[in-house]
């Protein structure tokens, strides 16, 4: 038995910003020490409050310490370790009381309206050890379902929770696997969609980095559901940690007889695979996902007929994301009753989201549906830095839409988005503040959704191209009126005909900028004004006589030497010269110098 454990982040997150070397620093001064019996280092996956990393929380206390340095290890071995007492310069601030004393992370703004069940596991485990999984309730789902269950209460349970896609569009897992399980075949598949292609969107893959095991669980148990006896996990090449923690995670389960031949000695026999994806967003399609797979070009068939049909190999397949199966063993193992029972009237249970863009806390949340989105933004991610006012969040990456400040009351969940014009996608959650242009958002989007289509129909491949083009006009300053109703007339015709999601949902960043922030589209066109100083083409840098003391420092730096003016006596900027650089405002040191 260890009296302390040292927990380190080792997410993406916290990896790129030195926990390697954290962790090494640890196990070193740990032996140097002579505490190598009593305290354990572990490296772990995400904790979530990603803006305060590296990481690192010591049991049984739970200090959270923050922005970790390698040279900062010997004074916490030494203070903390050794003498029991923590460094509190080190310690989230929110974690300290005024007395210095510690408090639990669940009282903190960040921590204390989330429920975690998708992220249980991350930071809490070592992901690489299956018998840490096993010793927090691991696979014993599995083992439940092989040995109490049949596949069809099996499929009855995940109806009666009301478990929804994590991945897009929301439809009930339950009936997903309901169809594929009443098409009878020689060979089934189960797929999962670790591609995660949505621009800030880090959820499956830190649920991978986290709790692999989960995940191989979950699909196992869907397997016996549907009558399936091999899976696929098609995750990309760009997740490297992800794919090493799986990759051990499906080895492990293979020794310990909890993959392959006669699991459980249930007669019951499944398999996994590793599919790395090159980064096509279009993969994240379900069909096209599964043509990559068969080893061909990465794009959508026209459905139906649906995978639950003809799928992988024109086998009857059913397919998931990461989140959504990270739910499945908390399920079955406690009830639909129990899941229900989180959530709202049509959206159960909680839901992952990336939250990042103007926010203090940057980082991974799990909340119960109907969380508002105030909750998250102003108490999960401490609202927005320097005080500024919140503009609006984008959910559901290019496939979404932007929610105004008007609607920041809005509970989150599927219908709620819906009915607002955005949707759930797969949870990255943007959120922007006044310094945010709605016009340059829309642009930025569908600029991502251009490059990203396959091509392989002509409404997505060239119609978002010209919608991309009536964008550019407006922000380069020379779109007239009659292009508003060339954007919606020709969104409409995308959504129309797109062969797949991806372009059915390409649009929905422009029409929804459109739609709650037109004023910013007519200041644009009519007024040739950026009211956020964001397009460049529209932008004029002006120096206020008033304030510039003829310092000559703006004249100095400008790239094109388009500012004029004798030393001591204000100066004047060319806008017929200017290229707009922004130069001159940043090196005033007097705030002489707007742009507007």
């Amino acid at each position: 038995m260890y009296r302390s454990h040292v927990m380190v982040c080792g997410g993406t997150g916290c990896t790129s910003s030195g926990s390697t070397a954290i962790m090494q620093a640890f196990d070193k001064e740990v032996k140097r020490n002579d505490l190598d019996s009593e305290v354990r280092v572990i490296h772990t996956g995400c904790f979530g409050l990603c803006a305060l990393g590296p990481i690192v929380v010591i049991y049984p206390e739970g200090s959270f310490y923050s922005m970790v340095k390698a040279e900062d290890v010997p004074e916490i071995v030494s203070e903390h370790l050794l003498k029991g007492r923590p460094v509190t310069r080190l310690l989230y601030d929110e974690t300290v009381n005024e007395d210095n004393t510690v408090k639990s992370l669940d009282e903190t703004s960040f921590y204390k309206k989330q429920m975690r069940i998708a992220l249980r596991n991350c930071g809490v485990i070592n992901p690489e050890n299956i018998d840490e999984y096993i010793g927090f309730d691991g696979y014993q789902a599995l083992g439940k379902a092989l040995t109490e269950m049949t596949p069809e209460q099996v499929i009855e349970t995940m109806l009666d929770s009301g478990l929804r896609g994590r991945g897009g569009a929301g439809f009930p897992t339950g009936l997903k696997w309901k169809f594929a399980a009443g098409n009878k075949a020689d060979q089934k598949y189960v797929c999962c969609n670790a591609d995660e292609g949505d621009p800030g969107a880090f959820m499956d893959r830190s649920i991978l980095e986290g709790d692999p095991h989960v995940l191989i669980e979950a699909m196992a148990i869907a397997a016996y559901a549907i009558g399936a006896t091999q899976g696929y996990v098609y995750v990309r090449a760009e997740y490297p940690i992800a794919v090493e923690r799986l990759s051990i995670a499906i080895k492990q389960a293979r020794e310990y007889g909890l993959l392959g031949n006669n699991i459980l000695d249930t007669g019951f026999s499944f398999d996994l695979d590793i599919k790395l994806g090159a980064g096509a967003f279009v993969c994240g399609e379900e069909t096209a996902l599964m043509t990559s797979i068969e080893g061909k070009r990465g794009e959508p068939r026209p459905r139906p007929p649906f995978p639950a049909v003809k799928g992988l190999f024109a086998k009857p397949t059913i397919l998931n994301n990461v989140e959504t199966y990270a739910n499945v063993p908390r399920i079955i193992l406690l009830g639909a009753d129990w899941f229900k029972g989180i959530g709202t009237e049509k959206s159960k249970g909680t839901k992952v989201f990336a939250l990042g863009g103007k926010i203090k806390n940057t980082g991974l949340v799990e909340v119960p549906m109907g969380t508002t989105l105030r909750e998250i933004v102003e108490e999960i991610g401490g609202g927005i830095p320097e005080g500024r006012p919140f503009k609006a969040a984008q959910t559901g990456g290019p496939s979404g839409g932007c929610i105004p400040a008007s609607l920041i009351d809005t509970p989150i969940d599927y219908d709620n988005l819906l009915s607002i014009g955005s949707m759930m996608g797969s949870g990255g959650l943007i959120v922007m503040d006044d310094t945010t242009c709605m016009v340059d958002i829309a642009k930025f989007f569908l600029e991502f959704t251009v490059e990203e289509s396959c091509g392989k129909c002509t409404p997505c491949r060239v119609g978002n191209k010209r919608l991309l083009e009536l964008l550019d006009k407006i922000t380069n300053g020379t779109a007239t009126m009659e292009d508003l109703d060339k954007i919606e007339e020709l969104a409409a015709f995308i959504k129309e005909n797109s062969l797949c999601g991806l372009g059915q949902t390409a649009p929905n960043p422009v029409l929804s900028t459109l739609h709650y922030f037109k004023d910013e589209y007519v200041d644009h066109i009519k007024n040739k004004h950026c009211t956020a100083g964001v397009c460049k083409a529209l932008l004029t840098y002006k120096i206020d006589p008033e304030k510039c003391i003829g310092c000559t420092l703006c004249a100095r730096v400008c790239p094109v030497s388009c500012i004029s003016g004798t030393v001591k006596q204000p100066h004047v900027i060319d806008e017929s010269q200017c290229i707009k650089c922004g130069a001159c405002m940043e090196k005033c040191k007097f705030g002489a110098i707007s742009k507007g």
